[in-house]
């Protein structure tokens, strides 16, 4: 399937300071930028054709892949002053650049690549922020067999607040950590069916306005998923994320594992 990646927002809670143009999915995990991850994630498991939907920083990351390094993260031999490959990452890899807009909100970036992925009975997208281990061709399979139009990965919730059951007259009833509570959080994955393009609206969004009405409907099937998934919207979470490439505790590159 085609996989088309949501990289074009401003990313404000990862900058640091207004000075700092580097877009988010370009934030480094480890020596490869986070968006690399997630491409990886999904090579890993044969869908190697990639649409970009860019906007704010989409020349950082034109130039990421225009000025590529295989070298930086496979190993090689250097002989009579040639380097010699020992293995690939992006070389089977398709890449789309698309300039979706600097304000366009996710649905309308989709929107605008719908001709890239017009045919394809069904294809993958994502907010290109977000690690996980969980195992994508179960997740396709599960999405088949429900019938439904779309599929979201959902995963607990992932705070560390605490939510307080209280009476009207302000006594507490029960304190109890948001993650102990029987919720699930949109974890970020998508399967999407070409029916999602018939109900964004222009400048719409997709969960809200896609999603949204395909659950009213019944036809919205949840994924869930209970393994590693993490966010990095923040410097705090893409550090905790580099931290672990560098400790070797880096379980969303299953292509490590496999």
């Amino acid at each position: 399937m085609k996989v088309v990646l949501f990289c074009g927002g401003y990313g404000m809670r990862m900058r640091d300071g207004t000075d700092d143009m580097i877009p988010k999915p370009m934030q480094l995990v480890g020596p490869r930028p986070l968006l690399w991850h997630v491409m990886r994630y999904y090579a890993h498991y044969g869908h190697k054709e990639f649409i970009l939907c860019l906007g704010y920083g989409g020349l950082h990351i034109k130039n990421f892949f225009l000025t590529y390094q295989e070298s930086v993260s496979n190993d090689f031999v250097i002989r009579d002053g040639r380097v010699e490959m020992l293995r690939s990452d992006i070389s089977d890899w398709k890449i789309t650049f698309v300039d979706t807009g600097l304000e366009s909100a996710i649905g309308e970036r989709l929107r605008r690549v719908r001709e890239y992925v017009a045919d394809d009975e069904h294809f993958l997208a994502n907010y290109a922020d977000v690690l996980t281990d969980a195992p994508l061709d179960h997740m396709i399979e599960k999405f088949g067999a429900s019938g439904a139009a779309a599929s979201m990965m959902v995963v607990p919730p992932q705070s560390s607040f605490h939510c307080v059951d209280m009476k009207p007259t302000g006594e507490v009833k029960e304190i109890m950590p948001v993650s102990r509570m029987p919720l699930w959080e949109n974890g970020g994955y998508f399967v999407l069916s070409q029916e999602i393009f018939d109900l964004l609206p222009p400048g719409g969004d997709l969960v809200a306005d896609a999603c949204g009405t395909l659950a009213g409907q019944g036809r919205l099937f949840g994924y869930q998923h209970l393994g590693f998934w993490k966010p990095a919207d923040t410097f705090k979470e893409r550090a905790e994320l580099d931290a672990g490439y560098q400790s070797g505790a880096r379980p969303w590159m299953v292509w490590e594992h496999a």
